[in-house]
């Protein structure tokens, strides 16, 4: 039964693996977020199909876990066959904002790194911005470069047409509400 399902998924993984390569690139990278999430969810429903099996048979003959040996499977007929050509597409999506989802962006990168945690190698800048602790920590002397990156930051947004609007008002309508007198008068008694 094991080596049915293995051949079973095999199958339909090296299916969707020709769908991706079939892919035109300005759809790559959502069509890799979708066979990854409908292969992640899939998990969740035939983990606990097979837990006999996984219990009695693949843990205590095989001495190995049926879910880690899925999430092995999509990681070698799916990613290991796509990341060349994933990894380019996502960090030009990097630096041009918000051509793919915050969201999509999120999701593959994170579950790239559940997959293979040795592909932050790869671009330990990109897996940074949606992983905790990948970089090394911030150093005091280098605050002034943060800043500046953090200011081109800021003018690559301005040229690419976000503007950050009057900041003389922001908030203009909170101090209205908490300088009149009916204001302060109902508010005394939460004090």
């Amino acid at each position: 039964m094991y080596s049915d399902l293995i051949k079973k998924i095999t199958s339909h993984l090296e299916r969707v693996s020709k769908e991706l390569q079939a892919s035109p690139p300005d759809l790559y990278i959502e069509r890799f977020n979708i066979a990854l999430g409908q292969y992640m969810g899939a998990l969740q429903s035939i983990v606990p199909l097979f837990i006999y099996m996984n219990k009695f048979y693949i843990e205590t003959k095989l001495n190995r876990d049926l879910k880690d040996d899925l999430i092995k499977l999509f990681t070698e007929h799916v990613a290991d066959k796509h990341i060349y050509s994933l990894m380019p597409l996502l960090l030009e999506a990097q630096s041009t904002p918000f051509q793919v989802t915050p969201s999509t962006m999120a999701n593959i990168v994170k579950g790239l790194y559940t997959l293979r945690p040795e592909w932050v190698q790869m671009a330990p800048t990109l897996f940074s911005k949606f992983i905790p602790n990948i970089l090394p920590p911030a150093v005091e002397s280098e605050l002034s470069e943060y800043a500046a990156q953090d200011q081109k930051l800021q003018r690559d947004l301005i040229q690419n047409g976000f503007t950050r609007g009057d900041q003389s008002r922001k908030r203009a309508g909170d101090e209205l509400a908490y300088n009149s007198p009916s204001a302060c008068a109902s508010s005394r008694g939460y004090r």
